[in-house]
């Protein structure tokens, strides 16, 4: 796969899919555009070449320290742009440690326990490795307890980048899910607001738990009808806020589990809410969209390009013997307060539109 098939896919000039790929943090002239190209690189599973890469920057060295794969388990269907640009800054990393990327796998089930139960794990693992002996792997997003004991078998080198802990079965970079929630749902109750509704996955997700601990915590009795299940990506974001339409009593805060959620939830909003239903609405992660929203999206931030630093490093550092027994980095989220949240006395001023 080529940056130039991208580039005919997205509909852009090759020079702009380079640059937005070498450069995660590119200031794209539209961020629909930039989004576009890496959803469109993870459907085609592009992985840079980078021999050719340091042949033109006269940079080759000859030989590459280590072979190394990605696991993405969180994608079905809709890309969530958090991913996108976590995978992208991964690729950087991996290329700057004189390391090259050989694939990036996709397998959706790892990150479901009900799903996993309906594969036979030891033979998709076992296939898995068998078309890709590398040196180490970066497991990106959620994976059952099945799935990472098959996956050790296979890959003695393993690191994780997540936001649920895997209770030390492997090396991992964690930006805690469960502290994340608890920040965003207590600055809804700074603000006022107790009539609080969830919206994003609630099984065996630690942004669940977080959202209902922050609650228990504050005397908030949890409503089961402000727990709205539902997918991670924008359309689900959508569906979600016409659930909350019907309500006959609405939530005045709502806690998203993921950004794009939250731009589906305010492009509904803007498409057909109410003046009179103005909700304050939080999420987490901050993708360069929360930006562009409007109102602009309150977000907790995701240190995503550190997150994929010392993941290479905790894996480089094991590949090298540096370490044996299990690490953990934890990195935390900032609060980022832009307009899309307001006191409860005031949530009538807020105006949507995307």
């Amino acid at each position: 796969m080529s940056i130039k098939e991208i580039a005919e896919k997205v509909g852009v000039s090759v020079s702009t899919v380079s640059r937005v790929l070498s450069k995660p943090d590119h200031k794209c002239s539209s961020i629909e555009i930039r989004d576009k190209i890496f959803a469109a690189a993870i459907e085609m599973n592009y992985v840079p070449n980078e021999s050719a890469k340091r042949l033109r920057s006269g940079k080759n060295t000859g030989s590459f320290l280590y072979r190394i794969s990605i696991l993405v388990t969180r994608t079905d269907g809709d890309t969530d742009p958090f991913f996108s640009e976590l995978i992208a800054f991964i690729q950087g990393e991996i290329t700057r440690n004189t390391c090259t990327l050989t694939e990036i796998l996709y397998e959706p089930a790892f990150s479901n326990e009900t799903e996993c139960d309906k594969l036979d794990i030891r033979q998709a693992v076992r296939e898995m490795y068998s078309t890709n002996k590398t040196d180490g792997l970066i497991i990106v997003g959620k994976c059952c307890e099945k799935g990472i004991k098959q996956l050790k078998s296979q890959w003695k080198n393993v690191v994780s980048v997540n936001r649920n802990p895997t209770n030390y079965a492997i090396d991992e970079v964690l930006c805690d899910g469960r502290k994340i929630a608890i920040s965003a749902v207590e600055y809804l109750i700074r603000l006022g607001h107790r009539r609080i509704a969830y919206v994003g996955d609630c099984r065996s997700e630690c942004r669940f738990k977080g959202f209902q601990e922050a609650l228990l915590t504050h005397n908030i009795e949890a409503d089961i009808d402000l727990m709205i299940q539902c997918g991670l990506s924008e359309n689900e974001g959508i569906n979600a806020m016409q659930r909350i339409f019907q309500m006959a009593d609405r939530p005045t805060g709502i806690y998203c589990a993921n950004d794009i959620i939250a731009v589906g939830m305010l492009k509904a909003l803007g498409k057909f809410g109410s003046r009179y239903y103005e909700p304050s609405i939080i999420s987490s992660d901050d993708i360069a969209q929360a930006k562009y929203t409007k109102p602009m999206l309150t977000t907790l931030s995701l240190p995503k390009e550190e997150m994929a630093r010392f993941a290479v490093y905790l894996l480089l550092d094991r590949l090298k013997g540096g370490h044996h027994s299990t690490a953990r980095i934890e990195l935390g989220s900032t609060l980022i307060v832009r307009s899309s949240c307001s006191p409860l006395s005031s949530s009538d001023m807020i105006e949507y539109f995307i």
